[in-house]
């Protein structure tokens, strides 16, 4: 299927096997690039203003500007969301700083950026397997101090979710001076007697999208929630964990270390959350746009 399907690249439309960069890219060679992932429900592409106004703050953080303006990159992704009609999709889009003839550290003076963009179909939502819970760890954060920067520099992410993997859970949560930050790939939210707290933005974790929405969600429904520093600690006292991204949606961790978190099985806040944000992507399917503003 993705083989049968185009890619954006710098203004055309191509075959993805078709859609390629030269070997100098600054993406490529010093992962000097920024990306955002969509997640677009029935074929209708979600949240989109959130996630390009990320985009320029990644993008403004590593000196460059959008080179699309915000209606420019909508009908990107409306055209390849329309190639996969009425479908869960995830939509990825790269900004690189682009290709000169010579590899060098110094950021050039006349950049000519690189523009990526393709989609690929998500596998139905299973309830069962949500219902289910994952598993995670905790692991030190090793990673960069600008990691509220959707940069392609993600191997230390990679690393820790591939040590999750070796030790059978699914997500890593990454502790850094004795804080839980967030998961490799996602946002941290516990609860805490009956209150939903998920860790302050700062330069050491992403700004999520599904994360905003969460709290948007909780303050909508009148339940108690606050951003404030979560200890290490915390997790293992914590009525509920849950994770949150684009991709994930609300996870709920149901063992962490190897220990049950409450009960060991997702919790009430968590069903009742869970149950507003499949509501909020059912409004998208049927046109009504879910909060996009």
């Amino acid at each position: 299927m993705s083989e049968s399907l185009l890619a954006y690249l710098n203004g055309e439309y191509l075959p993805r096997s078709e859609a390629c960069l030269p070997i100098t890219d600054r993406g490529l060679l010093f992962g000097d690039s920024v990306y955002e992932v969509i997640p677009a429900y029935g074929g209708l592409p979600f949240r989109v203003s959130h996630h390009l106004r990320r985009l320029d703050r990644s993008l403004a953080a590593i000196h460059m500007r959008n080179p699309l303006d915000h209606a420019q990159w909508q009908a990107v992704l409306e055209r390849l969301a329309a190639q996969l009609p009425g479908q869960d999709q995830s939509i990825y889009l790269q900004v690189t700083r682009g290709a000169y003839p010579i590899r060098n550290h110094v950021i050039p003076q006349q950049v000519k950026p690189n523009v990526i963009a393709f989609t690929s179909v998500n596998p139905p939502r299973n309830p069962d397997n949500a219902r289910r819970g994952i598993k995670a760890i905790t692991l030190p954060d090793n990673r960069w101090h600008r990691c509220d920067i959707k940069a392609t520099t993600l191997l230390a992410n990679v690393l820790a979710r591939a040590q999750a993997t070796e030790e059978g859970a699914d997500e890593a949560i990454l502790i850094r001076d004795g804080a839980a930050m967030e998961g490799s790939a996602s946002n941290l939210f516990i609860v805490s007697n009956g209150l939903l707290l998920t860790p302050p933005d700062s330069e050491d974790l992403l700004p999520g999208i599904t994360r905003d929405l969460v709290l948007e969600l909780a303050r909508e429904a009148g339940a108690p929630y606050a951003q404030a520093s979560i200890h290490h600690s915390d997790l293992e006292t914590a009525e509920e964990v849950w994770l949150t991204s684009s991709t994930r949606e609300i996870s709920a961790v149901v063992e962490l270390d190897g220990r049950p978190v409450g009960k060991g099985v997702p919790g009430e806040h968590w069903y009742r959350m869970d149950a507003l944000f499949q509501a909020c992507k059912e409004r998208l399917r049927l046109g009504s746009e879910c909060r996009d503003n």
